[in-house]
């Protein structure tokens, strides 16, 4: 599998022998990764005005000194970075339960130690696949959003009842205008969101 372009990986762990693996054994697969020694210097990073803007995912330990892998997870929901960042929970046999609990709540998946260096780079993989796909859905929206806001208020008039299927006649008639101020409204709507035909701007609509 080719890497991800432009993808990093947060390796959070207080044991530093384990980052300082895991940042080789990224290292040997050509992954990018920043090193944390406590879940307080993780929340520190990317609280605030931090954005994921290119794939990544977090490995987050389950137990560690102060505040733990689990409560870093529920401030990543609080902070609403699911799933663009994707949490990989490493645990120990005890913690089991627990990460399975919270890969209900949303969390990518959990590897227990000792855990192999190959499932786990293939687990961390597939997590910044799904970064990668969901902020692409996410600039998909924030596009279509910023379009929609380009129109003005008798586009959206005329976008409104052309998405319910009416002709020109009848959008015509409900709006009190004529045909052909309908027929150019329709086009530069068309044009302004990019697409064909009715049906076609109905199901992009869809996507909001």
């Amino acid at each position: 599998m080719e890497p991800i372009q432009n993808a990093t990986v947060y390796i959070v762990d207080d044991d530093a022998s384990v980052r300082e693996a895991l940042a080789w054994l990224l290292r040997s697969r050509r992954l990018t990764s920043e090193t944390f020694a406590s879940a307080e210097a993780f929340d520190e990073r990317i609280s605030g005005a931090f954005a994921t803007t290119s794939p990544s995912c977090a490995l987050l330990d389950v137990r560690m000194g102060g505040m733990s892998g689990l409560a870093m997870f529920e401030k990543l929901i609080g902070y609403g970075l699911l799933p663009t960042l994707p949490v990989i929970f490493l645990t120990g046999h005890a913690d089991v339960p627990t990460a399975v609990d919270a890969v209900k709540r949303g969390a990518f998946d959990f590897c227990e130690k000792p855990f192999s260096d190959n499932v786990l780079v293939d687990r961390i993989e597939q997590a910044l696949m799904q970064s990668a796909a969901a902020l692409a859905q996410l600039n998909e929206h924030t596009s279509l959003r910023a379009r929609l806001d380009g129109l003005t208020e008798r586009e959206r008039d005329v976008m409104a009842l052309v998405v319910e299927g009416l002709p020109n006649k009848l959008v015509a008639d409900q709006l009190d205008i004529s045909v052909r101020t309908v027929e150019v409204h329709r086009a530069r709507v068309f044009d302004k969101m990019r697409v064909k035909s009715a049906v076609e701007l109905a199901n992009l609509l869809r996507n909001l």
